[in-house]
């Protein structure tokens, strides 16, 4: 396939995709993809198409946000929920991909090794996870989106988009949504951040982008909004807010709440958690983290705080401004009756914050 390639980076993918036409590819997105995830793996997939490659993308977890419902509704993004309990079966696909993600977030890499699935790419902007080592791994922690890096592999050869394409057009506006929404409307951007954001702009639906862009808050994400308001605690300019159990499909209230709680004046981080109880009765522990503070690292702040688990791999982690953590609680998930379901919340809410008031050198009682 004729093309120009700019980039020994983007030329070192395009050799390996080359070499893997007729295969079938899992791309794995997060548990829980927002518009980053989802653009990135939308790219990577039209990208693999035009090397005669098939692909799946894949998620276990919810896609509840606004946005991310519109994102995928309007640009006709096929997307695949695979339950965590089903193994994948052998042969099913030849390689698997990571984007946005190298595999610490998602409850299919498991899977995809139990099924000796071997991960030939891994392509994010967070921090080093030290959980995967495939042939070809871009990581950046120093851009502000991966969608950038998505868009960097386009503008440089990998596939030239064309305005004449309506898919590549769709594909753009995605990619241009992911940018903006990662960087916190290009404030943390990079410079490549900008330069992708640039390449992508002439090719951009602006109408469809800005109907993404401007998704109602639903009811029940206002009320764990008010929900957080009401429990934070604000210590040394940071803010700590538990908000309860919340359904899977609730979930992304929690970095919603923490957008909002960042507004306050005087703060400059916030932590919003709560526990998530997925359909099967199990339960996990989700946060959020946002900061505006420059010398703050969400990706070590949180790994400190929280620490590994029994299997090795961090209990949270991040990129610029922003991280997240996940901690499932096992053999404390169930259905309980209400007392004991308060007493386990008050219990984990206590914790958390002790955990983070430590990390930062203050008293629990102020």
């Amino acid at each position: 396939m004729a093309r120009e390639i700019r980039d020994k980076l983007v030329e070192e993918l395009v050799d390996l995709l080359q070499k893997r036409d007729g295969e079938r590819q899992a791309i794995v997105l997060q548990d829980f993809p927002d518009p980053d995830a989802i653009s990135c793996a939308f790219a990577y997939r039209t990208i693999a198409e035009a090397f005669g490659i098939e692909s799946d993308i894949l998620y276990a977890g919810r896609i509840s946000h606004q946005e991310n419902i519109a994102l995928i509704h309007l640009l006709g993004i096929d997307l695949l929920w695979w339950d965590r309990d089903k193994p994948i079966p052998r042969g099913r696909y030849q390689s698997a991909v990571c984007v946005d993600n190298q595999g610490t977030t998602s409850a299919l890499t498991e899977l995809i090794e139990a099924a000796e699935v071997p991960f030939l790419v891994v392509i994010d902007h967070h921090a080093d996870q030290e959980r995967l080592h495939p042939v070809f791994m871009d990581v950046r922690p120093a851009i502000g989106s991966c969608a950038a890096i998505l868009s960097y592999y386009l503008a440089e050869g990998a596939l030239p988009l064309k305005m004449a394409k309506p898919e590549h057009r769709k594909l753009a506006t995605a990619l241009m949504h992911g940018i903006v929404s990662d960087t916190g409307s290009m404030i943390h951007a990079s410079a490549l951040d900008f330069a992708s954001a640039a390449y992508l702009q002439p090719f951009v639906y602006p109408d469809m982008l800005v109907e993404i862009l401007h998704q109602q808050r639903s009811h029940k994400v206002m009320e764990v909004i008010q929900v957080a308001l009401a429990n934070r605690i604000v210590r040394e300019n940071f803010c700590f807010s538990g908000v309860g159990y919340l359904r899977a499909d609730e979930r992304d209230a929690i970095p919603q709440a923490a957008d909002f709680l960042l507004t306050e004046e005087t703060v400059h981080t916030v932590v919003v958690y709560g526990i998530v109880i997925n359909a099967d009765g199990d339960e996990t522990i989700h946060g959020s983290l946002r900061t505006t503070k420059n010398t703050l690292s969400p990706d070590v702040f949180l790994k400190e705080v929280l620490g590994r688990s029994e299997d090795g791999g961090y209990y949270g982690g991040g990129k610029a401004m922003a991280g997240g953590f996940e901690i499932r609680l096992g053999f404390l998930s169930g259905h309980d009756d209400s007392e004991l379901a308060s007493i386990k919340w008050e219990t984990f809410d206590r914790k958390i914050r002790r955990k983070f008031f430590a990390k930062i050198g203050i008293d629990e009682e102020g």
